[in-house]
């Protein structure tokens, strides 16, 4: 049963494919026969009976968006709209997108998504959108076991993936209020913390599978994962 929570799902895409080793940007790639913007966008959307799904490119991926949008995912209605020059400013450029909606209610949640995460699953959106609406934000999270080699002292470090969801009201007031100040937050959570140090952000067991595609080497360990889990 899909949720009937009222989520917007913001999935970034405005980056370019500079680290990947390829003259555009990696989302557009093949993985395992679909492109992994394809993968990203139809995971996000598969826990919901309603959402708003948002797709952010740079403006010279147009076309090749809309191709993809049309040949892939034609059986989903994604908006597609121009991103800025930094993860920021295109998660700004997204919530002015959807102001309208969140100022008269419609939009209870938003979740920012990266779409060079294709593997992470509906179930994961869905928990992050409710844990959101529950304690005003939540983000998924994994600890990995690191050891320093000059103490031989082992730590815990967290390691925090994407979706990350806020309640819509309260997002799009923190990067108003960033705009305003000239903040840039490294990510979501970066700017709900500057803004809303009071909200409580849920950390959510995130997927160990949720990897993200940066270098070459991570679109094999993909397509590995995918034929492991058989999807």
């Amino acid at each position: 049963m899909k949720s009937e929570i009222k989520a917007a799902l913001v999935i970034l895409a405005a980056g370019s494919g500079t680290r990947f080793g390829q003259p555009t940007n990696k989302v557009w790639l093949d993985l395992a026969g679909q492109t992994i913007i394809a993968r990203s966008l139809t995971n996000a959307a598969n826990g919901f009976a309603n959402s708003r799904l948002v797709l952010v490119i740079n403006p010279d991926d147009e076309a090749t968006a809309k191709h993809i949008v049309a040949t892939e995912l034609s059986q989903l209605k994604v908006e597609i709209i121009f991103g800025g020059a930094t993860r920021h400013e295109s998660e700004f450029n997204a919530l002015q997108y959807l102001a309208p909606q969140i100022t008269a209610g419609e939009i209870d949640v938003v979740l920012i998504h990266d779409g060079a995460r294709p593997l992470a699953q509906p179930d994961l959106f869905v928990e992050i959108a409710q844990a959101a609406l529950d304690c005003g934000g939540a983000i998924p999270t994994i600890d990995v076991n690191q050891r320093e080699m000059d103490t031989e002292r082992a730590e815990n470090v967290t390691r925090v993936q994407t979706p990350q969801g806020y309640v819509a009201a309260q997002l799009l007031d923190a990067y108003n209020k960033a705009l305003v100040d000239s903040f840039v937050g490294t990510d979501t959570a970066g700017c709900m913390e500057k803004y809303y140090p009071k909200i409580t952000t849920k950390a959510v067991a995130g997927d160990i599978f949720n990897l993200k595609i940066t270098y070459p080497q991570d679109l094999l360990i993909a397509a590995k994962v995918l034929a492991r889990i058989g999807k």
